[in-house]
Order: C-alpha cells, then sequence, then structure tokens
C-alpha cells in the first residue's frame, strides 16, 4: 500500500512539545484556528479549532460557576458528539478530572462511579437522562446535572443555561495555565471482570507521553483524519479521537451508533483506524462472501486470482523471504485493478495505520487485510498504561505479535511469563485503592500486567492470554481460552461469541451465540436446520487450527444474545467468565455428561 505521507505534507506540530493536554489543546487552536476540529457525517455539523477554544472556554467558565475547581470529577455519559469533547475539554481547563460512563450501565452502576470520584456535576443527552436522574436521587454527591440536548427539564441545566451563568471576570487562562503535568486528566473504570470497577488515574503527564509514543512510530499527515465510535469510557477512544488530536490537530468525526462505523469510512477516510477485532472478523466474511457471490465469471476469478496473489506475497514477506519479481509484479497489477479500487470503496485508502486490539486476532483474518494492501496490525496497551505499550511498526508488522515496545516503554517478562511494563505512561494508582495500587505497581515501578506473554527473536511481544484466566485441564496442559475462541468465532461468521471451557476437566467445551447480524439471513436463506451443520463446519474448521489437546469436544448453541453490558459482556466486549459460569451451569454440566 503506498505511504499516505509520500503525497502529503509531514510536520511535528508544536503541541507535541506541550507539558500538559491544556497547553496542547491551546497551542493548536492557535496553530489550525480555522480548520475543521469535530465533525459529524456529512458535515451535518463541523467546528473549527477556533470554535472548539470559544466552546471549551464558555463552558468552563460555565463549570467554574457552578463551584467545579481543580482536583473536582465531572462525570459524562453521552454518545459520540461534539458536545462530548467540549464538555470534556473543557473539565480538563479547570484543573478537573473528567471521566465517561458506559451507557450500557445502570443507575445503581453509575452510582458507584459517581460516589467513588466525588463527581459533583454529569453531562448527559435526553436518551438517559431518566437514568441519570435516578442516580441523582440516590448519590449524595451529586449536585448538578447538564443535558447537552435539553432544556432545563427536571431541574437540569440546558448548555446555555451552564453559559449564561459563567462569570466574565473569571481568569480562564490563569486556570489552565495552573494545571501541572502530574494532576489526574481523565479517571477509566476498568469494565469490571472481577468486581467492581477500578478508577485508573490518568495524569496529564502520561497521556502526553502515550501520545508521542505513537507519533514516534507513525509518520501522520498534516491533514489526518479520525472516527469517534467506541465508548469514551474505553482508552483506546479517548486517545485516538479526543486526545491525539490535540496534539496531532486531527479532525474527528464523530459517529454516535457504532453499528454504522464502516459507513462513516468513505466519508471520512480515516488516516488511522482502531478496531476490535470482531469489527475485522465481520469485515473479511463480508468481502469473502462479496466474492463468492460475484455474478460476472471473469470478475470473480480475477478477484480470486488476485488475492492469492497478494496471500503469497505476504506469507513470504512474513517469513522473511524475498519476493520474486515475478510475483512483485503480479501483485503491483493486483493492486492497481483490484485492491486500490477496494481500499477507495472501503475509505482506507488513505490509512497510514490500521490497527486492532483488546483481543486476540486470528493471524489468517490480519494475513487476509495485508494482501490487499491494508497494514493491519495487531497493538497492546491497558488502561493503566493509557492504551500504550507495544505497536507494530507500520512498514514491520509481524503477523501473530503486537509489536516491539513503544519507545520509551520498558517491557520484561516475569519468571511465569507475566508481563512487565515500567514507563511514564503507567498510571498514577487506582483511585480510592491504595491496597490494589501497591499490588500492581512495585516498588521499582513496574506494572505487573497480569497478561502472559513471550517475546520472539526480533523483540515482538506474542500475548498467551491473561494470567488467571488459563485453562489448566485435569492432564495439567496450559491453555489460552481466548486464543481457542478466536479461532473458533473465525470458523464461520454465523458465530457470534464463544467461550471455551475446560479448567480442570478431561476436554474442552464451548457455549456458543449467533450472530445478530448474520443469523435472521442465513435462516431465512438456508432454514433453522442448518444453523447447527454451519456451526458445526465452523468449530471444525477452528479446531483444524489448534492442538488437539486445545479442540473443543463438544458444544452447544444457546438462544441468547450476549450484549455489551450485560450479563456475560463488559462495555468493551470482554467476556465475563466466572457470571457465564454460574449462570450456565446446568448447559456446561450437559456437555459433560
Amino acid at each position: 500500500m503506498e505511504s499516505a505521507t509520500s503525497s502529503a505534507e509531514k510536520f511535528r506540530p508544536r503541541a507535541l512539545d506541550a507539558a500538559t493536554m491544556t497547553e496542547a489543546f491551546q497551542m493548536t487552536v492557535q496553530e489550525r484556528g480555522d480548520q475543521p476540529a469535530v465533525r459529524t457525517k456529512d458535515d451535518a455539523e463541523s467546528y473549527s479549532w477556533a470554535e472548539y477554544g470559544e466552546k471549551v472556554e464558555a463552558i468552563a467558565r460555565g463549570f467554574a460557576a457552578l463551584g467545579v475547581e481543580a482536583g473536582h470529577a465531572v462525570g459524562s455519559m453521552l454518545t459520540n458528539r461534539p458536545e462530548f469533547h467540549f464538555f470534556d475539554t473543557a473539565a480538563m481547563h479547570l484543573g478537573a478530572t473528567p471521566f465517561s460512563v458506559y451507557n450500557t450501565y445502570t443507575a445503581e452502576q453509575i452510582t458507584y462511579l459517581v460516589q467513588d470520584s466525588g463527581a459533583r456535576v454529569i453531562v448527559t443527552e435526553r436518551s438517559f437522562l431518566d437514568t441519570i436522574l435516578e442516580v441523582r436521587g440516590d448519590a449524595d454527591v451529586l449536585e448538578h446535572v447538564v443535558v447537552v440536548d435539553g432544556n432545563g427539564e427536571h431541574d437540569t441545566l440546558a448548555i446555555d443555561d451552564l453559559i449564561a451563568r459563567g462569570d466574565p471576570d473569571f481568569d480562564f487562562e490563569a486556570a489552565w495555565k495552573a494545571v501541572a503535568p502530574e494532576d489526574i486528566v481523565t479517571l477509566i473504570y476498568t469494565s469490571g471482570t472481577t468486581g467492581p470497577p477500578k478508577g485508573v488515574q490518568l495524569s496529564h503527564d502520561n497521556i502526553t507521553f502515550a501520545v508521542k509514543t505513537v507519533e514516534d512510530i507513525v509518520d501522520f499527515p498534516r491533514d489526518g483524519a479520525v472516527i469517534s465510535w467506541l465508548p469514551y469510557a474505553h482508552i483506546a477512544e479517548r486517545d485516538c479521537s479526543h486526545y491525539l488530536p490535540m496534539l496531532l490537530g486531527f479532525t474527528t468525526t464523530d459517529c454516535p451508533d457504532p453499528r454504522q462505523v464502516m459507513a462513516y469510512l468513505p466519508d471520512v477516510r480515516p488516516t488511522w483506524f482502531f478496531a476490535v477485532p470482531r469489527i475485522w472478523e465481520k469485515l473479511k466474511a463480508a468481502l469473502e462472501a462479496g466474492i463468492a457471490n460475484e455474478q460476472d465469471a471473469d470478475r470473480k476469478a480475477a478477484t480470486e486470482a488476485a488475492l492469492q496473489t497478494g496471500l503469497e506475497k505476504v506469507r513470504l514477506e512474513q517469513a522473511g523471504e524475498p519476493v520474486p519479481d515475478d510475483l512483485a509484479k503480479r501483485y503491483a497489477q493486483a493492486d492497481e485493478q483490484v485492491f486500490s479500487k477496494l481500499r477507495a470503496m472501503l475509505g482506507l485508502d488513505r490509512a497510514e495505520s490500521v490497527n486492532v486490539g483488546a483481543a486476540p486476532t486470528p493471524p489468517e483474518v490480519i494475513e487476509f487485510f495485508h494482501a490487499v494492501g491494508i497494514p493491519l496490525a495487531e497493538l497492546w496497551g491497558m488502561s493503566e498504561t493509557c492504551g500504550a505499550g507495544c505497536i507494530n511498526p507500520p512498514d514491520k508488522i509481524r503477523i501473530g505479535t503486537v509489536g516491539p515496545p513503544s519507545p520509551g516503554c520498558e517491557i520484561e517478562l516475569a519468571d511465569d511469563g507475566e508481563v512487565l511494563i515500567r514507563s511514564r505512561v503507567v498510571m498514577k494508582g487506582y483511585r480510592n485503592l491504595p491496597d490494589q495500587t501497591a499490588e500492581a505497581l512495585d516498588a521499582d515501578g513496574w506494572l505487573h500486567t497480569g497478561d502472559i506473554g513471550e517475546f520472539d527473536s526480533e523483540g515482538y511481544l506474542k500475548l498467551v492470554d491473561r494470567k488467571k484466566e488459563l485453562i489448566i485441564n485435569a492432564g495439567g496442559k496450559n491453555m489460552s481460552p481466548a486464543n481457542i475462541e478466536a479461532r473458533i468465532k473465525s470458523g464461520s461468521s454465523l458465530i457470534g461469541q464463544a467461550i471455551a471451557i475446560g479448567d480442570g476437566k478431561p476436554y474442552n467445551v464451548a457455549l456458543i451465540t449467533l450472530d445478530p447480524d448474520v443469523a435472521p439471513g442465513f435462516t431465512e436463506q438456508h432454514g433453522k436446520d442448518a444453523v447447527q451443520t454451519e456451526v458445526q463446519r465452523g468449530v471444525d474448521e477452528g479446531n483444524a487450527k489448534l492442538a488437539r489437546v486445545e479442540q473443543i469436544k463438544k458444544f452447544t448453541v444457546l438462544d441468547a444474545d450476549w450484549e455489551p453490558g450485560g450479563d456475560e459482556l463488559t462495555p468493551t466486549m470482554k467476556l465475563k467468565r466466572k457470571p457465564i459460569a454460574e449462570k450456565y451451569a446446568e448447559a456446561i454440566a450437559a456437555l459433560y455428561d
């Protein structure tokens, strides 16, 4: 794939030298004032950096009038919309600590976060207002509710009401200049797979340094563009579409419905795009289905031949072997005639870096996108490390790894293989949890991540699984359930979720749910009786890529749809293994009878 920066101006903005995110924001406002900062699809709404700066100052004055000061927390429960950026950044300029709430959370869960953070103000929208009003009744610290699309109903504040309260004599410049690098810029509440969420405290210095580690690896063009579509309670989304633009001047397009993100790609043509594995798996399946269903025999044959050429080239490159001239010429032709058009259709023709993370990704998925000229690469980071840690360089991606340690990140492996990281990106600690902070951060500054990994011969990190989630079967064999699940899910697009079970057992079994987007069409076309057959085919295909001891011997297809934030999945779509084991105990027991 041709480098997006080959015809675009390379630059290093002054904001990269900023000590705080407030200083970085103000530098970017001055440097790129008339250029677009935040927009929605088709420019239904669009705000320049100068307009963004004006909104931030006006809202900050309003917040100050409500008594928001340095060190205070400000919560938000919003979809991906321009107002999020305005309010979050305004709070930051007062030295306050803004944080986001997952939109799937219940009032009880949100009340816990509000109490833990001490938030006196929360910002929301009408669609979540009933929940937030319930929180206001339960959380004694919460004093003010701002509704971005409201009119002051239920004793709340509309945006105009908040701004009208602002004191024109308030020294806004002095407030943001007083923010220090060690001040907490946000709280990232962990999604709570093993208990109540923990508030990860990240400082201005943590974030500015984390952005620099990415910028050191990727040569972003001056006209950078990103899509905001994951929840802002997720560190990856804050990094990609909120913090990076403040330092690099990107334009952020807000996508309020994550199910529509692929439709946003052709409009935005992002220069950096991050998505979780399931997005890439479904996109691959859709493209392959399109090829299989092509009615023009010549076009179908040409596309299949081009794909085989691409795969042949990628496999040689990954093996460290030279690409013969004849193959290189055939690939160049395939790229010109097929792949370049495919990338343009998808909206990924300007992508300088395309990443996947948060869970294991089947290597064949990454290999497929490399074959068509989309340099998909895994990366690794945690909420506790600002999402930074390891990243594959775009020009030297090793499939099956998350890349080498990022600049400024030291990574070592403990005796049991646990990944340890020490860096300026590592959190300041968990809010109100000194014991758990001490457990995670040792006296030498190493963060014990809970991930098990290994380095390859070139120093690239390969992740095995979470330390506490490994399956140890009755024969004492250690296995990664996440790897098994990724293989099974990649076997058929009909499989939505899969959880591998086998700890202390003689063999592995799985609970499987159907993909809610694929299942209705499949059932209509093939009938209900074909579902079990297709899932079995997918499991067999996944098993073929696993060691015999890892393979799924039995499974059951559940008549359920596991939703993010529900009983089975965290808001970031991680499996809640213990609750699943308890909820489906009878179904699991039946697989071993």
